[in-house]
């Protein structure tokens, strides 16, 4: 099994690169010249994406092939001081240069919207923003000229005191996205509400991949190991041109199981990269591991000097079980 390893967003060995830079409401609000502000955003929105650039080059020089981007490449992007604000068009050259180093360089890439876009939502005004979240998260997606090969991972959502009921509304409203937004969407379950396997039934009655995050299945689930519904994950990735990808991470402490440790405790991850390995080709994996890039290359060097492991590239192996 080929695997490759990616990380999120920021980089901890890159100084002064952040992806992510942003001004607050409050701050925007403060400036008396609306024009000027409005300036200062899309400054700020160039430079984020500049930054991700010097991140994709930084990447490709570790054969880091697989990467998730900010959400907040524009800040303020979709707040209500913004309603008529339409950035794209003086961006378009940005995005279609950040684009273009993608494609050239074949990495893979998505985002992940944060927690307040949510499909499960019984609320008519949450779920309008979170159409409207999904719909500014394509579009810089389509303003960089990737396909459906990159993807949107979201989660199903709350259970609103009603999980069932819950999961029913989630794909109902799902069912209203376009078909443009659709194939962009992968689904990840949660640590709380939404555990693997209710996760998985939603992704086979819509036709979705689905996202195995092997950390939160440890702290959530139905009693069935990850290794058990990998054959059923896998198959709802068919008809992808790109391989399965799993989230891994590592809890804090055993006082605090949820929350994401700095480094990836290595025996964990190689067990059930070992229990997979003969059913699976290839793999990439998202790291979120709260040292980001230096994470990816602590654990690559922990990795290679495993039975069973082969070095592809500097960010790419091959498992085997053993």
């Amino acid at each position: 099994m080929i695997v490759r390893l990616g990380y999120v967003a920021m980089s901890t060995v890159v100084s002064n690169a952040s992806p992510s830079k942003t001004m607050t409401a409050t701050i925007f609000n403060s400036i008396t010249d609306r024009e000027a502000a409005i300036r200062k955003l899309e400054k700020i929105a160039t430079e984020n994406i500049h930054n991700t650039l010097r991140l994709l080059r930084h990447n490709r020089a570790h054969d880091i092939h697989v990467y998730r981007l900010s959400s907040k490449l524009i800040p303020l992007l979709g707040h209500e001081l913004l309603d008529n604000w339409d950035p794209f068009p003086i961006l378009a050259d940005q995005f279609a240069r950040l684009g273009a180093y993608i494609r050239e360089h074949k990495m893979r890439v998505s985002f992940h919207p944060d927690h307040f876009t949510v499909l499960s939502t019984p609320r008519q005004d949450v779920l309008d923003k979170s159409y409207a979240d999904l719909d500014r998260h394509v579009r810089m997606l389509e303003s960089m000229g990737l396909d459906q090969t990159a993807k949107c991972n979201i989660h199903m959502g709350g259970a609103y005191k009603d999980k069932a009921q819950s999961g029913i509304r989630f794909v109902a409203q799902f069912e209203k996205l376009s078909s443009r937004i659709r194939l962009h969407i992968t689904l990840e379950n949660d640590d709380k509400t939404f555990n693997a396997l209710e996760t998985l039934q939603a992704c086979e009655m819509l036709q979705v991949p689905m996202v195995l995050d092997i950390h939160h299945h440890s702290v959530n689930n139905n009693g069935d190991t990850a290794s058990e519904l990998w054959p059923r994950i896998c198959r709802t990735w068919e008809g992808q041109s790109i391989p399965p990808k799993i989230h891994a991470s590592s809890p804090k402490s055993e006082q605090d199981p949820r929350s994401h440790a700095d480094y990836i405790h290595t025996p964990d991850l190689l067990q059930f990269l070992r229990s997979i390995a003969d059913q699976t080709p290839q793999l990439d994996i998202m790291l979120e591991a709260k040292m980001k890039d230096s994470a990816l290359f602590r654990l690559f060097d922990e990795l290679k000097d495993e039975d069973g492991i082969e070095l592809v590239d500097d960010a790419t192996l091959r498992v085997t079980s053993v």
